[in-house]
């Protein structure tokens, strides 16, 4: 059982352009009630309280305790990526008109918070693609799109599974997407829905241009 220790940090991840003033009036008098101290990046600080601390984002990644995401899927993406390396409880909620992944509503996070702080809950794992050129690293909760240049041509890539060559793609984009983002541009290329218990990777192409066929 995971709980949010006394005098712990629950750092909140904004939405950049939705006001969460109502619901974060709630979190404040929640985390004073219960003895915790909120902190948010030091670049939202202007829209919240002055009780809620602002510290950098390398504070904000390191120092949490868990994360609340005040917003839609997108924010939840964000927030995902931001404790990748250190995974933490994140509850999300909706501050929008619909959300998968996000499942709080704000009528109901007083009920949340408190079971985030007794440890009632239940961990959902995500999966993630890394996209890495052997220096920079980039992660994605919901796909990573490799499209062509202009003028230089289609993209070509070679698919290896456990060091075994599986295929080769020659097309105008790439889309390598999770489960949960088999509903995104993946599902617009026509690729696969997927549950998002389930441990796969979609890999679906775009304008798939055709092998040539063999000459005899």
């Amino acid at each position: 059982m995971q709980t949010v220790k006394p005098g712990g940090r629950l750092g909140l991840v904004l939405h950049p352009r939705s006001d969460p003033t109502a619901v974060v009036e709630k979190l404040t008098s929640w985390a004073r009630s219960h003895g915790k101290q909120l902190v948010v990046d030091d670049r939202d600080a202007a829209r919240v309280p002055d009780d809620v601390e602002p510290v950098s984002e390398a504070q904000l990644r390191d120092e949490a305790d868990a994360l609340i995401s005040l917003g839609g899927d997108g924010t939840m993406l964000g927030a995902l990526r931001l404790v990748a390396q250190r995974p933490i409880p994140i509850v999300g909620v909706n501050l929008g008109s619909r959300g998968f992944l996000v499942e709080v509503e704000p009528h109901e996070l007083d009920d949340a918070l408190d079971r985030i702080d007794t440890g009632d809950f239940t961990i959902e794992e995500h999966s993630a693609a890394v996209l890495s050129d052997g220096c920079d690293e980039s992660i994605a909760f919901n796909d990573i799109a490799l499209a062509s240049v202009p003028g230089e041509g289609a993209v070509q890539a070679s698919l290896t599974v456990k060091g075994r060559a599986s295929g080769r793609y020659r097309c105008d984009a790439l889309v390598i997407a999770t489960p949960i983002g088999s509903t995104a541009y993946s599902y617009a290329a026509e690729g696969p829905l997927v549950s998002p218990m389930l441990e796969a990777m979609i890999i679906s192409p775009v304008a798939p241009i055709p092998a040539s066929p063999a000459r005899l």
